[in-house]
């Protein structure tokens, strides 16, 4: 059952859960932090195939497949599926799973779009319209800078504000019953900020007041506080947006600093990799959630976990515009399963 809590925030009281779980990186993330935690990792940026896009396609084929088998599920078990990425037409998602005959709902919510993946699955599963969900996304950083700012081969600078796009993929699959499996526990869908950041090098500044906002959002609705939590993660402010946030956070009331991390900032090793302010792309909250995050709350190392994937709803059309960048987050609790 589905009840509203404040304005902005539904509770599931039924509690979907998260099945199983799995993360693809690419080479530079093999080199950070969470090496050793991804399910697979492909050295090779093209992945076999002819394109970079091909590539990120195969990267959520990998995902899905490696969640659903850890489940001991098959392909026809799942629903639906809900799956995007950051390219025009969600081109990696539908690419990527054609093969898989799953009942598919395309999602586009840019780097936000794991979270709402995941706020998507649980409305359907405690509505009754599904037994089992799968939720996907990817990115790939070269794909994503062809498309959203120069040809690599074009050898352009990056600017200290600037993240890397974190070539990965993660899924999750998500479902009922009992068992020892992180809960889905509600969710506060994300209002749409923009205060005219136009800068496509610095997604940091233009993401940092949606999160915000939606943090605030979930602690008005919900009457809880910080310290309730063992942590907040965001998607990918990086190092920039990192700091935003906590004046953003302060300036209503609330203080994240002790209780906030960055997956932006968890997926890279910004002291040895040429990374700038950090990682980013649909991917990056995806297979931090999926590497790290998750398999803590299922260890019962963390108890109660809100996750706020944040993303930039520009298009190359509208940056080329030079039209500001419209920013969303969307935010989900998540609780061990005991």
């Amino acid at each position: 059952m589905i009840t509203r809590k404040g304005r902005y925030t539904v509770v599931f009281s039924d509690g979907p859960k998260i099945l199983s779980f799995a993360s693809v990186a690419g080479p530079k993330e093999a080199q950070g932090p969470l090496s050793k935690k991804f399910d697979k990792i492909i050295y090779d940026p093209k992945a076999g195939k002819a394109t970079w896009e091909q590539a990120e396609s195969q990267l959520q084929k990998e995902s899905l497949g490696l969640a659903i088998s850890k489940a001991a599920l098959h392909a026809e078990d799942i629903d639906f599926i809900f799956s995007g990425d950051l390219l025009n037409q969600c081109i990696s998602s539908s690419y990527g799973l054609k093969d898989f005959s799953i009942p598919y709902l395309g999602q586009y919510g840019a780097c936000s779009t794991m979270a709402q993946t995941l706020i998507m699955g649980a409305i359907t599963l405690e509505s009754g319209a599904a037994r089992l969900c799968a939720c996907v996304t990817s990115s790939h950083f070269c794909s994503a800078e062809r498309q959203y700012r120069f040809p690599l081969e074009y050898g352009g600078q990056r600017p200290p504000s600037a993240q890397w796009t974190v070539t990965g993929s993660g899924c999750c699959i998500l479902g009922t019953g009992k068992g020892a499996n992180p809960v889905i526990c509600g969710a506060t869908v994300g209002r749409i900020t923009d205060l005219g950041v136009t800068d496509a090098n610095n997604m940091g500044a233009a993401m940092a007041p949606a999160a915000a906002q939606t943090i605030v959002d979930f602690f008005s609705d919900t009457g809880k506080s910080p310290s309730d939590f063992d942590r907040i993660y965001t998607g990918d402010l990086g190092q920039v947006g990192s700091k935003l946030l906590y004046s953003l956070t302060e300036d209503a009331g609330l203080n994240i600093r002790d209780k906030h991390l960055d997956c932006g900032l968890l997926i890279f090793n910004r002291d040895l990799q040429d990374v700038h302010a950090g990682g980013s792309g649909c991917g990056c909250a995806a297979s931090v959630l999926c590497s790290h995050i998750l398999p803590q709350i299922k260890e019962e190392k963390l108890k109660d976990v809100l996750f706020i994937a944040t993303g930039a709803l520009m298009s190359p059309t509208s940056c080329q515009q030079g039209q500001s960048i419209p920013c969303v987050a969307h935010l989900v609790h998540i609780s061990a399963g005991t």
